[in-house]
């Protein structure tokens, strides 16, 4: 009764293991319905501004989310100066560990602009804790 490994965090999704579904989809196979990809993006989000309270660099996930986190001066008006950005399953592969936040910048599938915003990647991949 030892339990799971320690791992990717596990979004909570109503299905025994939404995080095979999540897996399978980012290693080539079927695209999960759109619900568990919303709440998968959405939950993941709300573990990040937990992890990393505050309100310095926003955290946008289109269409399915934004948060803002880290430590820092909140921002209220007109575009945050630090910004980061990426697709559904770019998120996703970066929560759950299949790519690096390195890889995602180089590669043009995460945009992150401002100073603070790299500081995000230091909390990625979102293991168990």
């Amino acid at each position: 009764m030892g339990g799971d490994p320690p791992g990717p965090v596990r979004p909570r999704l109503g299905v025994s293991d939404p995080r095979d579904l999540l897996t399978d989809w980012l290693a080539g196979g079927p695209e999960p319905d759109r619900a568990t990809r919303k709440a998968a993006v959405k939950e993941s989000l709300a573990e990040l501004a937990r992890r990393a309270p505050g309100h310095s660099v926003e955290v946008r996930v289109p269409p399915f989310g934004a948060v803002q986190c880290i430590e820092g001066p909140r921002h209220t008006r007109g575009t945050p100066p630090n910004v980061v950005e990426a697709d559904p399953r770019t998120w996703l592969a970066l929560v759950l560990g299949v790519t690096t936040w390195a890889d995602a910048v180089a590669g043009g599938s995460v945009r992150a602009s401002g100073g603070r915003a790299p500081e995000v990647g230091t909390f990625l991949p979102l293991r168990d804790s």
